[in-house]
């Protein structure tokens, strides 16, 4: 009897012991919930920079989950630059944080970090989860003289800046002291969770038409934004990040006011960002328009190069034909020819492991060229809400599940 109670004893503990050992996590890596391609920041303030400032620049997540991350670009920078009191919460009204939700960053277990021109760096994570469709704000404070600001230019949201120099404002949750509106991101480049391994990067490669320029400022209306939207409500919900890698004005083939040509940038903006499995690539138009294509040829080799190169790294490439401009800018029966040309590679080539054809989802049946009025921003080049809500409607979701 006393045998059988000490065993039973015995078991008890072990047992009690195995309980309290937690089960081993799943394999988790890091997975990019929002993203905007480092560029020169234009206008006085980009090339001046700022002196003693705290910035808080407000983005939208695509996908929830913990361990986060953010990224501090200085790629385009003159000089190092010193970031303190990097803090994240969620965005209230205005430049407010909800209460209780401002949490301080650290980069290598440290409050502060200098980057040095032409280099980024990554933060450690944050002990919080965020959500899915979410407006976070990104805090910080710049010490001493930042020199040109490396940031993106056209955010199509309003950020901010601190009206007082010297003053540390950062980790407030008030907005008050934040006096300076902007339509910039200033040098926050990615937002980055911890996910499981089948949880994936879709990254959006493009010009001002993945940016979103023509959509409603602050609404998160572009047409990635919507497809983040779509996923979540989908069978796939869960299962892919977005990050929108679009510059305004970029071109493929050339550097130019819209920063580093298409195909000098995919490597930093598309194959290196965490977790991507596949790069969706709408651009050319800019090239067309600007006669830097002035044959189909031209943007197909470039096209062929860039899916060469993610082909190389085990990424997938959805080419999306380029949509009307009829009535925009620069627009001539000439150059609408060579889009037509282009257009028609893209969908019959097979060279592309899928296609969506923008060009048939936003276009006019009875004027080709131009776009559907209702889709029209009302400059003929970019569409407004409707028409990117239309482009991600056009998307089959099931082009993510590519896998090379």
């Amino acid at each position: 009897m006393i045998f059988w109670t000490r065993g039973f004893a015995v078991l008890a503990t072990v047992l009690a012991v195995v309980a309290t050992v937690p089960a081993q996590a799943a394999p988790v890596h890091p997975v990019g919930t929002w993203g905007a391609s480092a560029d020169e920041v234009g206008g006085a303030t980009g090339a001046a920079g700022l002196t003693d400032r705290s910035v808080r620049n407000l983005v939208h997540t695509s996908l929830g989950g913990s361990g986060v991350r953010i990224t501090l670009s200085n790629v385009f920078g003159d000089r190092p630059v010193t970031f303190t009191s990097a803090h994240l919460g969620l965005a209230g009204d205005g430049a407010a944080v909800v209460r209780g939700t401002n949490r301080p960053m650290t980069f290598a277990g440290a409050d502060q970090v200098t980057v040095a021109p032409g280099t980024e760096v990554l933060s450690d994570p944050v002990d919080a989860t965020v959500p899915a469709d979410t407006t976070l704000a990104v805090s910080f404070h710049v010490v001493g003289e930042s020199g040109p600001i490396t940031g993106h230019d056209v955010a199509v949201q309003t950020s901010y800046v601190s009206g007082t120099p010297g003053a540390d404002v950062a980790g407030q949750e008030s907005g008050a002291a934040f006096t300076t509106q902007i339509s910039s991101w200033y040098w926050v480049e990615s937002v980055v969770i911890e996910k499981p391994r089948r949880v994936r990067t879709a990254v959006l490669f493009g010009d001002s038409i993945t940016d979103g320029s023509g959509s409603t400022v602050g609404a998160n209306r572009r047409w990635p934004d919507v497809l983040a939207d779509r996923i979540a409500g989908s069978r796939f919900a869960g299962r892919f990040g977005v990050m929108n890698e679009g510059i305004s004005a970029n071109r493929l083939l050339a550097d130019g006011t819209g920063g580093q040509r298409g195909l000098d940038r995919f490597r930093r903006d598309a194959l290196d960002q965490p977790g991507v499995s596949t790069v969706v690539l709408l651009e050319g138009i800019n090239d067309i328009r600007w006669d830097l294509a002035d044959e189909a040829a031209d943007l197909i080799a470039a096209y062929r190069e860039l899916i060469a190169q993610a082909h190389a790294e085990d990424v997938c490439v959805v080419g999306a034909t380029l949509t009307p401009y009829e009535g925009g800018s620069r627009y001539t029966p000439e150059r609408d020819r060579v889009r037509t040309a282009v257009n028609e590679w893209i969908r019959t080539s097979g060279e592309f492991d899928g296609t969506v054809d923008f060009d048939a989802a936003t276009r006019d049946p009875d004027r080709p060229a131009r776009f559907l009025p209702a889709y029209d921003s009302g400059d003929h080049l970019h569409p407004g809400d409707a028409g990117y809500a239309a482009m991600a409607e056009a998307f089959d979701l099931s082009l993510l599940e590519c896998d090379r």
